[in-house]
C-alpha cells in the first residue's frame, strides 16, 4: 500500500491578515492520525506576487498594451508607474509589520502616489495615531492598485474575494465552465505559479481544496483545472463551507472533469476515508459523505458505520507551513471593533461545534455545522491554546463558534485564570441573559476583548417571528453588561425579513442608533435577508408569506433563493441608507441626526422613543438573589484585616485600586474567609463556594444576610472583584 501525502490548499481569496482556519484544523487532525499533510494559502501568495515590483511591472506593461481605451484613472496611474514601483516594497513590508518605523514617512506628502481611493479621505483627526494613519493610507494605496488590476488586466480580482459573482446563485455549472474556458488572467498566472511550487515541493498523492465562500470557488476550479492539465492522475477533493451549503445536490457530471471528490460537512472523517480509499483500505462505495463520478453519473457515498470524530478527538489546529509573518494588515476603518477582522493574526479555535439554540428560521439549522452541537472539553481547549501559543508565538485567539455557550465560556475563563494563561480573545455569542455583568467581568479578566452576536432584526415582533429567542431590551441590557466589563461588541443585523415593513426598518435603525450612541455596540453591519434552501423559511416559504421565484436548480449549486414577500416590501434603496448610516456611525459621525436623513426616499418617522436606551439602563436592577445557583469567584489579591476598635477594617486589593470596608469583626472574618475560599484555584476537589452556602455561614439571621447583600459595604466588595457566576 502506498503511503499517502495530502496537500491542503486555500484558494483565493478570504482575508489578507490571517489564514482561513479550515486547512489548519484539517492538517492538525490528519497529522494526529499519522497522515503526512502539508498546507498552503495560495491567496496570500498570489497577492504578494502581484504587489511586488516585478508583479506591478507586468501589470503596467499589460495595461499599456491595451492602447488608448483606458479609463482616465488608469492613465493617471500609468503616469505614476515609477512611484508605485519604488514604494510597493516598503508599503508591503510596513503592512506585514516588518518595518513599523516607515509609518511617519508613508504619510508625508508626495511619498505615496494617491489615486481615487484617497479622494476626500486624506484628513485625520488629531487623535488618530501615526501608525494608523499610515496603515489607512497604505490600504488606500493597495486598493487603488487592486482597482486598476480589476479594471484592466484581471476582472476577477479583488482584495477579499475572487470572481465571487460567478459563484453567486450558480444553479448551473455553465457559468463556471465558461469562465474557465477564458485564457488565464495575470492573477490566474500568479496563482498557478504558486501552485506549481507547492506541488513540486510536496509531491502529494491527494490535493484538498477548501472552499469556504463563493469568492473562493473560481480560484478552486482554476487550481483544479491547472492540476488536471499537468497531473491528470492526481486526485483532487473539494470541501468547505460553500460545498456544505450549496453543493448538497450536485448532479452535473462535468464538475468531476476538474475535481474527483466533493465532501460534505465536517471534513475530518471524509478526508481520512479518502486517504484510506487511496491506500487500498476502503472501497469507494464506503466513503463518507462524498460525491464522485462513476460511468458519467454522479454518485454519493456515506458509510453509516464511520461516525464523525468528537471534539476531543480532532487534534489541534496547526499553522505549520503557513508563513504568518507574510500576511498583510488592511485597515479600512479605525473603528476598534471593526479592525479585529483585518488586523493581525488570530489563532482560531472552537469552544463548541454547532449551535445550542438552533431554532432561528433564517438559519441552516438542519445542516451539520449548526445541528450537531458538542462542546470542546475545557481541558482539551486549554491544551490547544498552549500548543498554539508555543507554535505561533501569538497570544491572540478568535473562537469561531456559531454561538459559544455561556457555561463553556465561564469554564474556559476560570481555567485560563486558574492556570495563569494570558491571552486576548474574542468570539461569537448569542445575546443571552446568562451573560450577566459578573460573567462579563470574569470573561474580561480572562482576556476577552470583544464579542460578536446576531441582533438580526431590532424589532421584537420580527425577532419572535424568526424565532431568535431574544428581545431588543434584553440585547441592550446584555450589551450594557459587556460594556461595563470593557468588552467591545459587533452586532449582525438584517433587513427585509419576511413581512417586515419600512416602518419597522426605520424603527430598527433608530434602536441601533441609540445603541451605538450609548456605546453599547461599537460596530454593526446590515445584511439583506436572503431565503436559503436549507433554512426553515426556505424549506417552507409559504408558511412565512414568501413565494420562491427561483433560480431553477440545474445540477450545480443551490442555496440563495429569489423570493417575493407577500406580506411586506423592502425597497432596494433602504439598504443603501442603512449602509450609509452605519459607515458614519462606525466613525462616530451622525449619531444625533434624525435617522430619516440617511435615506434617499421619504420614510416614516421612527415610533421608538428617543430616550428608549437611556430609560432602559436607568431602570435596570442588578441584585444578588440568595436563591440563585451561582458561585463566588474572587479576582483580586488577598484582603488585609486591621482592627478598628471593636470592628475590623478589610483592605481589599483590587485590580486597579484598593477598596476598604469596615465591619463588625464577625462579619469581617466571615467575609475574609469567603474571599479566601473564592480565590482562583486549580483544585476540582475544592469547588468555589455557592451563594446558598454563604447564606448559611453568615454570622446573623437570614433577614440580616439579605440586608447585608443590599449594603454599601457589600457593593464595595463586589466592585473590588467578588463575582457571582
Amino acid at each position: 500500500m502506498t503511503a499517502q501525502r495530502v496537500l491542503l490548499l486555500i484558494p483565493p481569496l478570504t482575508q489578507l491578515n490571517t489564514p482561513y482556519p479550515s486547512t489548519a484544523y484539517l492538517t492538525g487532525f490528519l497529522r494526529s492520525r499519522d497522515v503526512a499533510c502539508d498546507q498552503a494559502d495560495l491567496g496570500i501568495e498570489m497577492v504578494l506576487r502581484l504587489f511586488s515590483p516585478e508583479g506591478l511591472q507586468l501589470v503596467f506593461h499589460l495595461v499599456r498594451e491595451l492602447g488608448d481605451s483606458l479609463p482616465e484613472e488608469a492613465v493617471r496611474m500609468l503616469a505614476a508607474e515609477q512611484a508605485y514601483l519604488k514604494t510597493i516594497g516598503p508599503v508591503v513590508a510596513f503592512l506585514q509589520g516588518t518595518n513599523p518605523a516607515a509609518a511617519s514617512q508613508l504619510i508625508q506628502p508626495g511619498v505615496l502616489p494617491q489615486g481615487p481611493r484617497f479622494r476626500g479621505r486624506t484628513k485625520f483627526a488629531r487623535s488618530v495615531p501615526v501608525e494608523d494613519r499610515a496603515k489607512q493610507w497604505a490600504t488606500f494605496y493597495l486598493e487603488d492598485l487592486a482597482d486598476l488590476v480589476q479594471a484592466t488586466v484581471s476582472p476577477h480580482f479583488a482584495l477579499s474575494r475572487y470572481a465571487e459573482h460567478i459563484a453567486r446563485a450558480a444553479s448551473s455549472f455553465d457559468s463556471i465552465v465558461a469562465a474557465l474556458a477564458e485564457p488565464p488572467s495575470l492573477t490566474d498566472e500568479f496563482l498557478r505559479r504558486a501552485l506549481w511550487a507547492h506541488l513540486d515541493r510536496v509531491k502529494p498523492t491527494l490535493v484538498g481544496l477548501s472552499v469556504p465562500f463563493p469568492g473562493n470557488l473560481y480560484g478552486a476550479f482554476r487550481i483544479a483545472q491547472a492540476i488536471k492539465q499537468r497531473r491528470p492522475d492526481l486526485p483532487i477533493a473539494m470541501g468547505g463551507g460553500y460545498a456544505n451549503t450549496e453543493l448538497r445536490l450536485v448532479a452535473d457530471p462535468r464538475v468531476f472533469d476538474y475535481v474527483d471528490f466533493i465532501t460534505l460537512d465536517d471534513g475530518e472523517r471524509p478526508l481520512l476515508s479518502l486517504v484510506e480509499h487511496l491506500s487500498g483500505r476502503r472501497p469507494r462505495k464506503a466513503l463518507c459523505r462524498t460525491f464522485y463520478r462513476e460511468k458519467d453519473q454522479v454518485r454519493f457515498a456515506s458509510d453509516p458505520s464511520t461516525p464523525d470524530f468528537s471534539m476531543n478527538d480532532v487534534g489541534c489546529p496547526t499553522y505549520h507551513g503557513l508563513a504568518l509573518n507574510r500576511y498583510l494588515t488592511i485597515l479600512d476603518s479605525t473603528n476598534p471593533m471593526h479592525r479585529l477582522w483585518s488586523e493581525g493574526h488570530w489563532n482560531k479555535l472552537t469552544v463548541a461545534h454547532g449551535c445550542y439554540w438552533k431554532q432561528c428560521t433564517f438559519c441552516d439549522v438542519g445542516l451539520n455545522y449548526i445541528s450537531h452541537y458538542e462542546m470542546t472539553p475545557t481541558d482539551r481547549l486549554i491544551r490547544q491554546i498552549e500548543q498554539l501559543i508555543a507554535e505561533t508565538g501569538r497570544r491572540g485567539f478568535h473562537f469561531v463558534d456559531e454561538a459559544a455557550p455561556p457555561a463553556a465560556l465561564k469554564s474556559l475563563a476560570l481555567s485560563l485564570l486558574e492556570q495563569g494563561i494570558t491571552i486576548s480573545w474574542w468570539g461569537n455569542i448569542r445575546f443571552e441573559e446568562a451573560f450577566s455583568p459578573d460573567l462579563c467581568r470574569l470573561l474580561a479578566a480572562s482576556g476577552c476583548i470583544a464579542v460578536t452576536a446576531g441582533l438580526e432584526a431590532a424589532s421584537d415582533r420580527l425577532l419572535e417571528k424568526i424565532k431568535k429567542g431574544i428581545t431588543v431590551d434584553q440585547t441592550a441590557l446584555v450589551a450594557a453588561a459587556f460594556k461595563q466589563a470593557g468588552i467591545l461588541i459587533h452586532a449582525y443585523l438584517m433587513y427585509g425579513c419576511p413581512s417586515e415593513t419600512v416602518q419597522e426598518t426605520v424603527d430598527s435603525l433608530e434602536r441601533v442608533r441609540q445603541l451605538v450612541a450609548a456605546d453599547l455596540i461599537q460596530s454593526a453591519f446590515w445584511h439583506r435577508f436572503t431565503a436559503t434552501a436549507h433554512s426553515p423559511i426556505g424549506l417552507n416559504p409559504a408558511a412565512h408569506g414568501l413565494r420562491i421565484l427561483g433560480p431553477e436548480f440545474q445540477g450545480f449549486a443551490e442555496n440563495d433563493l429569489l423570493h417575493q414577500d407577500q406580506r411586506g416590501k423592502t425597497p432596494e434603496w433602504l439598504g443603501e441608507g442603512l449602509r450609509r448610516s452605519m459607515l458614519n456611525y462606525l466613525e462616530g459621525r451622525g449619531l444625533t441626526l434624525d435617522v430619516r436623513q440617511w435615506f434617499d426616499h421619504s420614510v416614516p418617522r421612527p415610533r421608538v422613543s428617543s430616550t428608549w436606551v437611556r430609560r432602559l439602563l436607568k431602570g435596570r436592577m442588578v441584585e444578588d438573589d440568595p436563591q440563585a445557583e451561582r458561585r463566588f469567584v474572587w479576582l483580586a489579591g488577598q484582603p488585609v484585616c486591621e482592627p478598628v476598635g471593636r470592628r475590623t477594617r478589610l483592605i481589599l486589593p483590587g485590580r486597579t485600586s484598593d477598596h476598604a470596608v469596615t465591619l463588625v469583626s464577625q462579619q469581617a472574618q466571615w467575609l475574609a474567609d469567603l474571599i479566601r475560599r473564592s480565590t482562583l484555584q486549580h483544585t476540582p476537589s475544592r469547588p468555589y463556594p455557592p451563594l446558598r452556602e454563604a447564606k448559611t455561614t453568615f454570622p446573623g439571621t437570614v433577614k440580616e444576610f439579605e440586608i447585608f447583600l443590599g449594603s454599601t459595604s457589600w457593593e464595595k466588595v463586589r466592585s473590588a472583584g467578588l463575582l457571582l457566576v
